[in-house]
């Protein structure tokens, strides 16, 4: 006759906690991915929506000077890449906040942190920028 111990609690709490430590890795990962999806499709359809209302417009030179149209550009330079730095820090903060101490999503999020570290400081050299195109073409 063979004897054999029940299994204790302490081993059935600790299959318990793998298994909601995995679920909730896997909910965090759907999650960030659902975030990530619902972002993309807020930004495209901004953009289409915007494009589709324009009305047709006549093409004219409306700059006076070349500097009038480097100014607008860096205006816009700025304006795009602080816009993409301001997405890449909210992606970040959500998927920092979602992360649920799991390193690898973490990782990710301080990955998305520098991204929009980078994308601010090249939008303030913008203007550094714009002043090397206006000493390149002489403006």
């Amino acid at each position: 006759m063979r004897l054999t111990s029940p299994p204790s609690h302490r081993c059935r709490r600790d299959r318990t906690a793998r298994a909601d430590r995995s679920s909730q890795r896997r909910l965090t990962t759907w999650a960030g991915r659902f975030l990530l999806i619902v972002c993309l499709v807020v930004a495209v359809s901004i953009l289409l929506t915007s494009a589709a209302q324009a009305e047709p417009v006549q093409v004219q030179a409306l700059a006076k000077s070349i500097n009038t149209v480097l100014d607008n550009l860096r205006s816009w330079l700025m304006g795009i890449l602080a816009g993409l730095a301001t997405v890449f820090l909210t992606v970040g903060g959500v998927r920092y906040i979602l992360a649920a101490g799991d390193p690898g999503e973490v990782e990710k999020a301080k990955s998305s942190f520098k991204s929009a570290g980078y994308g601010y400081g090249l939008a303030t050299l913008a203007p550094l920028v714009v002043e090397i195109f206006k000493g390149i073409v002489g403006a």
